[in-house]
């Protein structure tokens, strides 16, 4: 085991109160495939973002919430996080130009007490308490994990004319989720050291090669969808409404 990684192992085995986790939610995005501001969008009864900082305000692995922004909505978000009780949110911040920069920016601004983060897609507002847990968990293990679900769908190369060029063995390949939960002076570093060198960064994860650290997937939930297109918001309401069921059917109510 590298020597960085044995301090760090060190630091968590002092801590008999566990660990102490911040969560970064990135809402800095320009939602220009959805066509309006899907941060903000209705979902149900209550507005995307607040619908996704839920999870986190009441799960009992996250000690604070950092949210990332644009700083064309930092009052609006700052009013939303009041308004809808998310007192876990130590700070609002104004983003970067790309993911990646919004990212490093987020972490840069976490307690200094945090011994891992969580990092998550504002637009991902059906996460659950029982995803962010085992993730959390996977991480303080393993130093980085992410939800993951397996690929079912053929999948193909195809170079710049569509020509089909091979296939990709979806037993191998998985869709990528957040929160990605990582220790955090390692994404500290290596986003830092990522945004250095200029790398185009799709994840938090990628960041993790840069330091040869290996990141390790838990379970992901197939429901843990991305609002993308507009689509994805119908499909997110159905979703809702099928959990509404299956808690009725659970409490008879």
């Amino acid at each position: 085991m590298p020597d960085f990684l044995k301090k760090l192992a060190g630091k968590l085995a002092q801590n008999d109160e566990g660990p102490f986790c911040s969560a970064v939610v990135l809402a800095a995005g320009s939602s220009v495939r959805m066509g309006s501001d899907k941060i903000l969008a209705r979902l149900g009864e209550l507005p995307v973002l607040a619908r996704t900082l839920r999870p986190f305000q009441e799960s009992e692995w996250i000690r604070e919430i950092v949210v990332v922004t644009s700083a064309e909505k930092l009052m609006e978000v700052t009013e939303l996080c009041r308004e809808y009780n998310i007192g876990k949110v130590s700070k609002v911040v104004t983003g970067g130009k790309t993911r990646a920069e919004s990212a490093l920016t987020g972490v840069s601004e976490v307690s200094s007490h945090a011994d891992l983060i969580a990092i998550h897609d504002g637009a991902r507002p059906l996460v659950t308490e029982d995803l962010i847990c085992r993730t959390v968990e996977a991480a303080e293990k393993r130093y980085a994990a992410v939800p993951a679900i397996r690929s079912t769908d053929t999948l193909k190369t195809a170079g710049d004319d569509g020509a089909i060029i091979g296939s990709v063995d979806r037993a191998t390949t998985w869709r990528i989720q957040t929160p990605q939960v990582f220790k955090a002076d390692l994404i500290k570093g290596a986003l830092t050291k990522a945004m250095k060198q200029g790398l185009p960064l799709t994840d938090d994860s990628s960041a993790m090669d840069v330091l040869g650290v290996t990141t390790y997937i838990v379970e992901g939930d197939e429901e843990n969808i991305k609002l993308t297109k507009p689509l994805d918001l119908l499909l997110a309401e159905a979703i809702l409404r099928e959990r509404r069921n299956r808690h009725a059917d659970r409490t008879g109510l």
